[in-house]
């Protein structure tokens, strides 16, 4: 434009005719709309022509210019196709984008029903209940957990109903489909443990092996390590062993670490078995195997285990011990009868109100247990002398003589041992259960048996026989068994030389415990005696370089942080004597000056472990010996708690299953923390990766 047209141009028709566009490098103006939307077949305007519209006096006009276009059929053709362009620009809703929309919405659905799917499983996994019914089919009444809850989740959900009616395997709800995604959660489970096991750079091995019900051998593994402030025993998978000799179950934990790439040559500090002699054979036991392999994998035979060989050893060792348990075992069975048990549960009611007790069963494993039956049957000797009366006065033929039997074998030496054993497997109980705990470590546990042994050294005195023995004759009282008077009898002179020891056979040996210094040394003391002896002699490798090292990084210990004992439990683990004597200096002056300033002290070895961790890159030879002295194992009890998830999991009616679906079924019960802590997005990437059927689209 020159001259006045420019100054006569008038920029506001722009945002008055919005359709209308204009250009400033020639003297024209055209249809936005017209030019570039109109058919074909339009006829052709000044408004669409190249030169464009120039007669700008008219552009107002009511029957020419913009109004006359503005009414033209080809321009209202134009600007709907324009509208059209516009809309599809703004929304995206190309053919191909509604395609892709259709689809990603079939993904969603997709990936939100597998995920229903798998919460399902996971749901019944850590509940230990059974996915699978006898019968599946549409026509059956109960089609199993897994099938049932996922009708109940799809009444109000129609996308799981419509999934839940496809056609084939389309359904995903097959035993095949089952075992993938189980895999997948237990793959995910393990990766974490896996993880944390190669963060903390040390671990240990524990295992385990018992008979399922299908009459198989089960090995069980857990991995216990320090991480991230505690002391961790993850159970990793259940295995079937096939073979039981040394070699084999050798073989079979070395595989399992290398599947897993684990560095056990360098990285696995200690391994904890039971006694059996497959496992813990000095030359070629299965402990003795995996050292040749980890040159420092220090074998620790379970505690709670020698603990409960301790008890076992006792009663054998002291005849009327052995007796003693039998009876209880027969008084426990007698009482259990229906007839009898009915009479038992009035009889009690009737003399002390209140809730019954019963009776417990003796167990032939874990003998700390039996503290809890000799308790319940000395608070109700009366009770059980009352109905053993009743019954042996009924004509009852063979009820009536057992009874009468049983009477006949409860007198003052009974009691005594009751006492004696309530007392002395209260203590062992209490023990049992410390060592079973995965937080306590081997110093703690040489702490408690020390305390143990110094507990029944403190019961051979003259107090603690006249509080016993004062229970004793009150429960004798109460039972209405005679007490011998000992004032009316002349004392027994033992000689100096004999003092404070016992004799265990010799001709002319009076029998009999119906007085205390009877009692005191023919049962208590033998009992004591032989306690403190087995005790000795199980724990006696707790005397090692490797105990005493631990004992010196224990904070309570009077060889807390000395030199020698450290470098030798250093020296085992190959770490640098020169590095580690200026942290052992350094890590005393630190803790002298909290200790000066008044801070907490430190309790045992994972309180020094979690104080040092922040400075562990200056501390790197003490911090390692600190995580060694956590992650040696102290029990097997983990492998015994996988044990009673697998009686809960392989049942009766379970008895088919096979073996990996019971290694996942075992790893995501035992490890129900973190299978429910899974992030199911994770689940559907590693279930799309592993998934070979593609008739489901996940991505």
């Amino acid at each position: 434009m020159q001259g006045e047209k420019r100054r006569s141009f008038n920029p506001s028709w722009y945002n008055t005719f919005s359709w209308l566009e204009y250009s400033l490098m020639k003297d024209c103006a055209y249809c936005y709309a017209c030019r570039h939307f109109s058919l074909p077949s339009t006829s052709e305007s000044v408004f669409t022509s190249e030169s464009g519209f120039s007669q700008w006096k008219k552009a107002m006009y009511k029957d020419a210019g913009f109004k006359v276009h503005e009414k033209s059929d080809s321009h209202i053709t134009a600007m709907l196709a324009w509208s059209e362009h516009k809309k599809a620009a703004l929304t995206d809703a190309s053919v191909l984008n509604m395609l892709n929309n259709e689809y990603k919405k079939k993904v969603e659905e997709n990936r939100s029903y597998i995920k229903t799917v798998a919460d399902v499983l996971l749901l019944t996994a850590t509940q230990n209940m059974a996915q699978r019914g006898h019968r599946e089919s549409e026509q059956s009444d109960n089609k199993g957990n897994f099938l049932e809850i996922l009708e109940m989740i799809a009444k109000p959900n129609p996308m799981v109903a419509k999934k839940m009616k496809a056609t084939g395997n389309a359904k995903y709800t097959s035993n095949t489909i089952q075992n993938e995604i189980l895999q997948c959660l237990t793959s995910m489970v393990q990766d974490s443990i896996v993880k944390e096991v190669k963060e903390s750079e040390v671990f240990s091995i524990i295992a385990d092996e018992t008979k399922d019900l299908q009459k198989k051998e089960q090995l069980s593994l857990v991995l216990r390590y320090y991480y991230n402030g505690a002391v961790h025993e993850s159970f990793l998978e259940m295995q079937h062993a096939q073979h039981l000799d040394a070699k084999g179950l050798s073989d079979m934990i070395i595989k399992c670490l290398e599947s897993y790439e684990l560095q056990y040559k360098s990285n696995l500090v200690g391994q904890g078995y039971d006694g059996a002699s497959v496992m813990s054979g000095k030359h070629s036991g299965v402990a003795a195997r995996i050292k040749t392999e980890a040159k420092t994998a220090f074998y620790v035979h379970c505690n709670a285990h020698c603990l409960n060989l301790v008890l076992v050893d006792t009663v054998k060792s002291v005849p009327e011990a052995d007796c003693f348990f039998s009876l209880l075992e027969k008084i426990y069975v007698y009482m259990s009868g229906s007839y009898l048990h009915q009479k038992w549960l009035t009889v009690q009611k009737e003399m002390y109100g209140g809730t019954p007790r019963e009776l417990q069963k003796l167990s032939d494993t874990r003998w700390a247990c039996r503290a809890v039956a000799c308790r319940n049957l000395m608070d109700r000797l009366p009770a059980v002398l009352c109905v053993l009366q009743n019954i042996s006065a009924e004509n009852l033929r063979d009820g009536s003589i057992d009874a009468r039997g049983l009477l006949a074998q409860i007198d003052l030496t009974f009691i005594g041992l009751l006492a004696t054993f309530r007392k002395v497997f209260g203590d062992t109980k209490l023990l049992s259960e410390l060592l079973q705990s995965p937080s306590v470590d081997l110093a703690m546990a040489a702490d408690m048996v020390e305390s143990l042994l110094d507990t029944f050294q403190e019961y051979r005195t003259e107090t603690f026989t006249d509080k016993l023995w004062h229970d004793i004759v009150e429960t004798a009282k109460q039972c209405n068994i005679a007490v011998e008077n000992v004032e009316k009898k002349r004392a027994h002179k033992v000689s100096t030389k004999l003092g404070g020891s016992y004799v265990t056979c010799t001709i002319g040996l009076r029998k009999g415990n119906a007085d205390k210094d009877s009692f005191r040394q023919g049962l208590l003391y033998p009992i004591l005696d032989t306690l403190v002896s087995e005790m000795e002699r199980r724990f006696s490798k707790m005397n090692c370089s490797v105990m005493r090292g631990i004992q010196a990084l224990n904070p309570k210990s009077s060889t807390f942080l000395q030199d020698d004992q450290v470098f030798d439990f250093g020296t085992i683990y190959g770490c640098d004597k020169e590095d580690l004597t200026h942290e052992l200096h350094q890590a005393r002056r630190i803790l002298s000056r909290k200790a000066e300033s008044g801070a907490a002290q430190l309790g045992n070895i994972l309180d020094l472990t979690v104080f040092l961790e922040p400075y562990q890159e200056v501390f790197v030879e003490l911090f390692r010996l600190c995580k060694i002295a956590l992650a040696l194992p102290v029990s097997s009890a983990a492998c015994e708690r996988s044990f009673s998830a697998l009686k809960l999991i392989k049942t009766h009616l379970r008895t088919t299953m096979l073996d990996n679906r019971l290694s996942h079924l075992s790893l995501l019960s035992i490890e129900s923390r973190r299978a429910r802590a899974l992030n199911m997005d994770d689940f559907i990437k590693v279930f799309a990766s592993k998934h070979k059927n593609r008739r489901i689209a996940l991505f």
